[in-house]
């Protein structure tokens, strides 16, 4: 039996159908990616999964005892207490038992002495139950999270929240893990250590995301949300890209034959007298039949028409800055920066959350002047900054009011143009655009704002986080754009793939306010940036007395013989695994196997788990050995 099913579940809000007797089967240690457009239903189907709605029809159905824990898109309003108290409702009865002990310790250390017994049982409980093993877990967690556990989460951002709520599903270490675009408001370091954590757990994951390169590195299985159907693919997401084209060229071959064959018949039926007399009154019900059918068809939404109003060019240099530094208080936020942003550049900064991106930025604009260097700015500089902080739109206004108010015509560079037109152009229908945006996915309200930006004209651009929520075609077309774009681009973003697709140099923070100028975009700075030197050994101190016999000369260990022979094992040891790895890739690729081989699927899977542990352990001590031997 499946880990958890979806056997022929239906659900509707009062429009169409978000699912139409939709089935999903999950095996444990899958990874399922599931993709589809902004506002198809992805959170949904999440949602109904956790159980947190029911299907209008149909089942959900989990294997007894399965223990489910998801990170929603949005932020629940009854968070309380602090960072730390709230990550450990992850845990169960065992994070009540830890949260007991510490509360308990706290009171004994104020000198609260009848509480002591209370403590050592409390302790002698956590100890049976195995708490505190969980506890080192929640702090490395939490370490690597950047979360600080004694702050109140009612003090923090939502981006923090979100945060605090991935922590809470990670530590309980569930059997199915939920995750709603879990790289939103996480820097790339963090979102290094959050692909490596789940690589390294036996976690079975369905996650939404629009972080390719997150997609790449753990989707097992690809499943597509599509016009109220789920098409699954049983592979990795570049084989998914390639497959799915193959499936809608098919698809719309089809359409084009079941088209023609039905103009046919409309014109059979419409012939004269004579014809309609000796008319098969079966082809008549086919035709009936056909024009049902095509009635209910559901066509594939098209592609946004994303366009920026270019304002005339500006001057050839746009920003220099030389020796610039600029803090608060003690603390350095960018120390002797020299650089220059010419006319057409498209500059990325990269650096964990808080580091001073956002003054940065604002700097480079003459919005805030540096305290020590020199900046000059170019001339007729027109600039549009895309902050999702500081475009808010109304919840309880519809999309088009929030973009023009109580008009029908919205000025897009200048020009008038019918309010649904130009939302059509990001894929609002007419019925959407009178929809309020409460209601909205995430990724709906981003084209929202991305509508609003693009109404003005510009010649820089500046993007903080563009990417968020937003479905992975509208994200490639918002690529291409800014590809196009004549102007300067400056971009803050986490989105290692978008990155190296738009900017063409990048700005990365090295530590105490320290940003330094790299050539092309993320994967060219990984291979720029000089390699950390490895901290020194600490000094013995000297004894009070010298000793009278000459010391030996520390000298590194030399590999053994045995640990020679397994270092020269060890290169044809992977490329066995890698082959056999392939192997299975393929055969999971394979939509025939899953129809002949039945339940041999489940043990390919888990071989395919084991590979990749293995693997992992062979890199890891080929670098051990390696060392040694140099």
């Amino acid at each position: 039996m499946a880990l958890l099913s979806l056997q022929n579940v239906s659900l509707a809000f009062g429009g169409p159908a978000l699912f139409e007797d939709v089935s999903l089967h999950v095996e444990r240690g899958d990874r399922v990616g599931l993709l589809g457009r902004n506002g198809c239903g992805k959170s949904t189907l999440l949602r109904l999964i956790a159980g947190e709605l029911k299907p209008d029809s149909g089942a959900v159905v989990c294997r007894q005892g399965v223990r489910i824990a998801s990170l929603p898109q949005d932020v629940p309003a009854d968070l309380t207490g602090t960072v730390y108290e709230e990550v450990l409702c992850g845990l169960g009865p065992v994070g009540q038992d830890l949260l007991r002990y510490h509360r308990l310790a706290r009171l004994v250390r104020d000198g609260d002495e009848s509480r002591l017994q209370a403590l050592l049982e409390s302790q002698q409980s956590l100890e049976a139950s195995g708490g505190w093993p969980l506890e080192q877990l929640v702090g490395q967690v939490l370490s690597h999270l950047h979360l600080d556990g004694d702050v109140p989460v009612c003090d923090l951002s939502g981006g923090v929240k979100r945060r605090v709520l991935l922590a809470r599903a990670l530590v309980g270490e569930p059997d199915v893990l939920l995750l709603d675009e879990p790289t939103n408001h996480l820097d790339i370091d963090t979102i290094d250590w959050l692909e490596s954590f789940l690589l390294r757990s036996s976690l079975t994951l369905l996650f939404v995301t629009h972080d390719r390169e997150f997609l790449k590195a753990l989707a097992t299985r690809t499943v597509e949300l599509d016009r109220g159907h789920l098409f699954d693919f049983a592979c990795d997401y570049p084989t998914f890209l390639r497959r799915r084209e193959e499936t809608l060229h098919a698809e719309e071959q089809q359409w084009q034959r079941f088209d023609r064959k039905l103009a046919q018949e409309e014109v059979w039926i419409r012939q004269g007298i004579k014809a309609r007399r000796t008319r098969n009154m079966g082809r008549v019900r086919e035709l009936q039949r056909m024009r049902e059918e095509r009635l209910q068809r559901r066509n594939r939404t098209g592609k946004s028409r994303l366009q920026l109003q270019e304002a005339s060019r500006s001057g050839k240099l746009v920003a220099e800055l030389e020796g610039v530094c600029f803090g608060y208080g003690d603390k350095p936020v960018v120390k002797d920066l020299t650089t220059t942003i010419m006319r057409g550049d498209r500059v990325g900064i990269i650096g964990p959350n808080g580091v001073g991106k956002s003054t940065l930025l604002k700097l480079i604009l003459g919005q805030l002047a540096p305290q020590q260097g020199q900046l000059r700015l170019g001339t007729n500089l027109e600039v549009l900054y895309f902050d999702q902080l500081r475009e808010q739109l109304d919840p309880d206004a519809t999309v088009q009011q929030n973009l023009s108010g109580d008009q029908d015509t919205v000025l897009v560079g200048g020009t008038p143009r019918h309010v649904y037109g130009y939302l059509q152009d990001f894929l609002f229908t007419p019925d959407r655009a009178r929809t309020p945006v409460r209601i909205l996915s995430g990724g709906e309200r981003h084209r929202l704002l991305l509508a609003k930006l693009f109404t003005r004209e510009a010649n820089v651009l500046v993007l903080d986080e563009p990417t968020n929520d937003l479905d992975l075609e509208t994200l490639e077309l918002l690529e291409e754009l800014l590809a196009e774009f004549s102007g300067t681009v400056l971009l803050v973003s986490h989105d290692r793939a978008f990155l190296d697709r738009v900017v063409t140099g990048t700005l990365v923070y090295e530590g105490e306010g320290r940003f330094v100028d790299y050539v092309g975009g993320y994967q060219d700075w990984l291979r720029q940036r000089p390699v950390p030197e490895p901290e020194p050994e600490p000094v013995a101190a000297k004894p009070a007395k010298p000793a009278k016999s000459k010391p030996e000369r520390s000298r590194p260990r030399k590999l053994s013989f045995k640990e020679r022979r397994e270092l020269e094992g060890l290169p044809l040891r992977i490329e066995a695994l890698e082959t056999e790895q392939a192997d299975l890739h393929e055969k999971l690729a394979d939509p025939a196997f899953y129809k002949e081989q039945g339940d041999a699927v489940s043990a390919v899977r888990d071989r395919m788990t084991c590979l990749e542990e293995e693997l992992a352990e062979c890199f890891v001590r080929w670098e051990e050995l390696e060392a040694l031997a140099e």
